[in-house]
């Protein structure tokens, strides 16, 4: 199941903006969504909440608090998920929520304390082995962009030099603040009215859908490879058993055996040779 965690270290970055926005989109493509909110101040499951209270009919959207310490545990008939995080996350709890996803996207904004804390992010993520590998890709989506400026350009030229691939930018508009004090997305929005808005979404889309194809891609191939089975070590599997060969007889280098001890490869002489002393003596003293 394709899972997408919306990261940034920086409070205030638009996590919840990119995460609440991007459900939208699925839900409205006809996706069985789950939104997971595992901030604590849970801003997604509160939007939500205002979705829930819409007299007009909207897309379907199952939300879910998770901790950080949590498995992500989708209910039956979630075909995506969508991860909303808290600022600050790192370390232990950064590794979990990169083990459970196959796409991270991370909102900055044109500042240069946010793009200093997405690149110090950036690099933990790539120590990850989920993300070193490949098997969870991240991008970068330029937030708050004003429309008049190079500012989309200037975040995709930083990108670049800082070797982080850029998926698109999202400018500033009134949009999307109304839209989350109604609980709802650009998608459940008349498309004449945010025209401008969803074009800039297109590419953002697009890079997320060839990374969850090239996941299934590599899982399918992961699974049509021949397993090369180990020797079996149940204890009911029939064992071998070792015969060895037996041992060879030494033979004796000792020279001819004395008449206190006889070799074992001498021929022994007859009882009454051996013990003729003994009847002697018995003689001697009848």
């Amino acid at each position: 199941m394709p899972v997408v965690a919306v990261i940034n270290r920086k409070g205030g970055s638009g996590k919840s903006t990119l995460a609440t926005q991007l459900a939208g989109c699925l839900a409205n493509r006809g996706s069985q969504v789950m939104l997971g909110d595992v901030d604590r101040q849970q801003s997604s499951l509160a939007w939500l909440r205002r979705r829930g209270a819409q007299s007009a009919p909207v897309a379907a959207i199952v939300g879910s608090a998770i901790g950080t310490q949590s498995v992500v545990r989708p209910p039956a008939g979630i075909t995506h998920v969508v991860l909303d995080t808290p600022g600050g996350l790192q370390g232990y709890d950064l590794a979990r929520i990169a083990m459970t996803a196959d796409a991270i996207l991370m909102p900055v904004s044109d500042s240069v304390f946010d793009r200093e804390s997405a690149v110090h992010c950036h690099a933990e993520l790539m120590t990850l082995p989920r993300v070193a590998s490949g098997r969870c890709k991240v991008a970068v989506v330029g937030m708050r962009l004003d429309a008049r400026t190079k500012g989309a350009a200037r975040m995709q030229e930083w990108a670049e030099q800082n070797g982080l691939v850029y998926a698109g930018s999202l400018r500033e508009s009134q949009v999307y603040t109304r839209c989350a004090e109604q609980g709802l997305s650009l998608f459940d929005v008349p498309a004449a009215k945010v025209e401008a808005d969803l074009a800039q979404w297109r590419p953002i889309a697009g890079w997320l859908d060839e990374t969850w194809a090239a996941a299934q891609r590599q899982e399918a191939t992961s699974k049509a490879a021949i397993p090369v089975s180990a020797p079996s070590i149940s204890p009911h599997a029939r064992r071998r058993t070792l015969v060895r060969a037996p041992l060879p007889v030494p033979v004796s280098k000792a020279g001819p055996a004395s008449e206190f001890r006889t070799g074992r490869d001498a021929a022994r002489p007859p009882r009454a040779q051996r013990f003729g002393w003994l009847f002697t003596v018995f003689r001697a003293w009848a």
